[in-house]
C-alpha cells in the first residue's frame, strides 16, 4: 500500500517570518501521522524552515534545482547547497516553470537527476494544456513528458499530474479524469521501469485539490496523494487536506 503524500507548493508567497509563523502552527496542529507532509517555501525561507520542521514530521522542499553543482548560473541553486540546510524535496518541472521560465523536458530531467544524486526526493510535475486536452492529446503530450525518466531512480521519484488548465483557475479535473490520467501514468512507469516500481510509484494530483474537493479526489485507486498550490498556503485548509488523506488510507487499511 503506497503512503499517501501531500506536499505543498508555496510558489511566490509568504515572507521568511510568515513562513515561520505557518510552520509553528502546522505543527502544532498535531497532524496524523499516516500521511508524509512536505512544505515547499520559496528559497529565502528555506533556512528559517529548516529550524522550524527539524524534529517534527514535517518535511522540506525546494522549488526548484540547478543541474549542475557550481558555476556561473545566475539566480540558481545546486542540490548541495539545499540538502545543505536541511532540504529533503524538490519539486521539478511544474508547469509555471515549463510556462514562464522556459523549462523544457530535457532540462526538468537534468533538475531531477541532478537534485536525486545529492540525495533528494524528486516531485516531478506532468501535465496538459487546455488546448491539448481538448484536442485529445493528453496522453501523448503525458507520453513524452515522461519519455526520458527511465534515467531516473523510481525509488526517490515522485509524480505530480497537473492538468495546467485547473491550476490556479478553480477548475479541477473530475474524479474520472484525474483517475484516467492517473492510471496512464501507472501503466506508463510500469513500461519505463518494471511493475513492482510502478505499483509503489506515489503520484499525486496536483490541480487545484482543496478541502471541498479532497473526499472526492484522495480515494481514487491510482492517486496518492496532493501537490497543493493555493489551498496549501492556509493552515486551515492544508490541515483539513492532510486529514482526509489520512481518512482514505484508514479506509484502505480496514
Amino acid at each position: 500500500m503506497r503512503r499517501p503524500l501531500i506536499a505543498g507548493n508555496w510558489k511566490m508567497h509568504k515572507t521568511v517570518a510568515e513562513a515561520s509563523a505557518y510552520l509553528e502552527d502546522l505543527i502544532a496542529e498535531d497532524l496524523p501521522t499516516s500521511v508524509d507532509v512536505v512544505c515547499c517555501p520559496t528559497f529565502v525561507s528555506l533556512p528559517a524552515a529548516a529550524m522550524v520542521v527539524t524534529g517534527s514530521q514535517i518535511g522540506l522542499g525546494a522549488q526548484n534545482v540547478h543541474w549542475d553543482t557550481s558555476g556561473a548560473f545566475t539566480a540558481e541553486l545546486a542540490a548541495p547547497m539545499l540538502t545543505e540546510i536541511g532540504v529533503q524535496w524538490v519539486i521539478v518541472g511544474h508547469s509555471e516553470r515549463r510556462t514562464f521560465f522556459g523549462e523544457t523536458d530535457e532540462t526538468a530531467l537534468d533538475r531531477a537527476r541532478a537534485g536525486q544524486a545529492a540525495g533528494l526526493e524528486v516531485i516531478y510535475c506532468v501535465g496538459e494544456t487546455l488546448a491539448e486536452r481538448d484536442a485529445g492529446e493528453t496522453f501523448a503530450v503525458l507520453e513524452r513528458q515522461t519519455a526520458t525518466l527511465g534515467a531516473l531512480d523510481p525509488g526517490h521519484l515522485v509524480l505530480a499530474y497537473e492538468p495546467v488548465w485547473a491550476i490556479g483557475t478553480g477548475r479541477t479535473a473530475t474524479p474520472a479524469q484525474a483517475q484516467e490520467a492517473h492510471a496512464f501514468l501507472r501503466v506508463r512507469m510500469a513500461s519505463i521501469f518494471d511493475g513492482a516500481a510502478a505499483d509503489g510509484m506515489r503520484i499525486l494530483y496536483g490541480g487545484s485539490l482543496k478541502p471541498s474537493n479532497a473526499d472526492e479526489l484522495l480515494p481514487l485507486a491510482d492517486v496518492d496523494g496532493g501537490l497543493i498550490g493555493g489551498a496549501s498556503l492556509d493552515v486551515g485548509s492544508f490541515s483539513a487536506i492532510i486529514r482526509a488523506a489520512a481518512d482514505c488510507a484508514a479506509g484502505d487499511e480496514s
